[in-house]
């Protein structure tokens, strides 16, 4: 089930909101105890049926997996605390608990991939076990590993009730693609939340947004992606543009479910992290991975590497850090040897923005390096979609006039021609022209602001009405993230 799909706008979260609000309401007044502890426990208890049936429903075998990898770290949480005071103890708890996880990881995701690997060593012809992917699993199982190292780092207090903390690894608004949300950052909210009408319209819009860019942006480039890639005899101009429209599918499929995800967290009362800030208008590459999937940017840099030693250790060991720090990056996103060399990719020009010309680089016109951004990226994500390396260098040879193609084809004016609305749409929006629209907006006076405000409801009333009819109408609806 995905939050762009009818199943999920019409069934799923029109019941959910019937439960979380009246339902628990009304709950929350009947049951004795205190009245604000009584509606935050309702409303997590509908809030984690709804979210292990969320779950279920693509992956009913694998809910049995999330909740040992909770109920792992929730023991060891509480041995973390118990031990307080016997650090040799502490430490065996914590490297206990990351290794079942990183193991189970290790297994559903990448099992098939180790030993393709070893079979490509001649004479060596080990079976495959083909372990279908569980969905999500690399999100809440860095989710899970934060909250152990968390509670062992002594940042947060481990979480007593076992249901509580379910709830927190379960949470079906960012189980499937996150942002990676950390304990820290909802655990008071877990306990302790107010909703009221602003933040619900605030977390609605946000939604509304995301659905917008992920029904009636992503998927029209990731049609037009489709459509020119299967192009015979490609030319040097169409190559690039397709390269081009897979970076903004790939950008505004995330970063919609992203926007969904926040949306919809705010509803319920919890606020989480941005997970992109406009990374496609970036400056440099450095600048780039400070917008785009914060979450994992930051999760790596906290829990590996600062603690390999980061910068503190001379050249070198830095080199070394980053470098392991990229290549699991890229191992992260997929098993596959296209996402490792991707990885590797932006580590090699990361460093040399860091250590060669990084200063040189900001003394360039920001035309230039903008220009210089999106050709990194845009190429990178290439390579990051072509998990067959014969593939990818089939397109380069398209992509780099090798195969004796034309320059410019028919292609691009079909792809252009038929989609200019979509295009500019996409291209504007991967700049930050909402936020300076709303600081706009903040400067208007009251009756302005009114006015405003009621064209905007409006607007979002038929924005979801086109995203219905779209994806009543259509069914190609894909969410290119479920993939890691």
């Amino acid at each position: 089930m995905v939050f762009s799909s009818l199943l999920f706008l019409i069934l799923f979260f029109a019941a959910f909101l019937i439960c979380y609000f009246p339902v628990g309401a009304l709950l929350g007044k009947i049951i004795p105890g205190r009245s604000l502890s009584k509606a935050v426990a309702v409303r997590n208890a509908i809030l984690l049926i709804f979210s292990l049936f969320f779950y279920a429903w693509g992956e009913p075998r694998c809910v049995f997996l999330m909740l040992l990898s909770s109920l792992v770290d929730y023991i060891d949480g509480l041995l973390l605390e118990k031990f307080e005071d016997r650090p040799g103890v502490r430490k065996t708890c914590l490297i206990l608990s990351l290794v079942i996880n990183l193991s189970i990881l290790g297994v559903m995701k990448y099992a098939d991939f180790f030993l393709g690997s070893i079979n490509m060593i001649p004479g060596i012809s080990l079976p495959l076990p083909g372990i279908a992917l569980p969905i999500g699993i690399s999100f809440y199982t860095f989710q899970t590993t934060s909250y152990s190292i968390d509670v062992y780092r002594k940042k947060v207090k481990a979480e007593r009730n076992y249901f509580r903390y379910l709830t927190y690894i379960s949470m079906f608004s960012q189980l499937i693609a996150g942002p990676i949300v950390r304990y820290s950052k909802v655990s008071e909210e877990l306990k302790n939340r107010n909703i009221n009408l602003s933040q619900f319209s605030k977390g609605f819009y946000r939604f509304l947004i995301g659905l917008f860019r992920k029904v009636l942006i992503a998927n029209q480039l990731g049609a037009m992606w489709d459509g020119l890639r299967g192009t015979e005899n490609l030319s040097v101009v169409g190559a690039w543009l397709g390269m081009l429209l897979f970076t903004l599918q790939l950008y505004y499929d995330f970063s919609a479910y992203s926007d969904m995800a926040i949306g919809l967290g705010l509803m319920m009362g919890f606020h989480f992290d941005e997970n992109f800030r406009y990374p496609l208008s970036s400056l440099s590459l450095t600048d780039f991975w400070r917008r785009w999937h914060i979450s994992l940017s930051g999760w790596f840099r906290d829990y590996l590497y600062i603690p390999l030693g980061g910068n503190r250790h001379g050249k070198l060991k830095e080199l070394r850090n980053l470098f392991i720090v990229w290549f699991l990056t890229g191992l992260w996103h997929g098993a596959s040897w296209n996402f490792v060399l991707w990885g590797l990719y932006h580590g090699v020009f990361l460093v040399l923005e860091k250590f060669v010309y990084g200063k040189f680089l900001e003394k360039l016109p920001k035309a230039v390096r903008h220009i210089y951004t999106l050709i990194i990226v845009v190429f990178g994500f290439g390579l990051f979609y072509f998990d067959k390396m014969s593939e990818f260098g089939n397109y380069l040879t398209y992509a780099f006039k090798i195969a004796g193609n034309a320059f410019a084809g028919p292609e691009i004016l079909w792809v252009i021609g038929n989609n200019i609305p979509i295009l500019l749409v996409a291209i504007v929006c991967m700049y930050p022209v909402f936020p300076k629209l709303l600081e706009k907006y903040h400067s208007l006076g009251e009756k302005k602001k009114d006015t405003v405000y009621l064209v905007g409801g409006f607007a979002a009333a038929g924005l979801l009405l086109l995203s219905i009819a779209e994806l009543v109408g259509s069914s190609f609806n894909p969410f290119l993230y479920f993939r890691f």
